[in-house]
């Protein structure tokens, strides 16, 4: 059995929408202690926006099917290669 059977990649998209929810992350947590990490003056805005951030990349990072354990990426690189996926 060859080497490239044998590992389960992650998915990139995956890797992205888990970055953008971390950027999310961070950026909610700078605005509740006070920081300003867009360069907006209205706090209002700020909070909307940021709030709105948080909601659109946790959603997009969660919704769709992350492959994060050994296994389910496993069993996802086997139904790629056997055409199924």
């Amino acid at each position: 059995m060859s080497e490239s059977k044998n590992t389960a990649p992650f998915d990139k998209i995956m890797i992205v929408r888990t970055a953008v929810l971390f950027l999310a992350w961070i950026n909610q947590y700078l605005v509740m202690n006070g920081k300003s990490p867009l360069p907006f003056t209205n706090e209002e805005f700020e909070l909307t926006i940021s709030a709105l951030i948080t909601f659109i990349a946790s959603l997009w990072a969660w919704w769709n099917n992350n492959d994060i354990r050994f296994k389910t990426r496993r069993n996802t690189q086997y139904l790629k290669d056997k055409g199924l996926k």
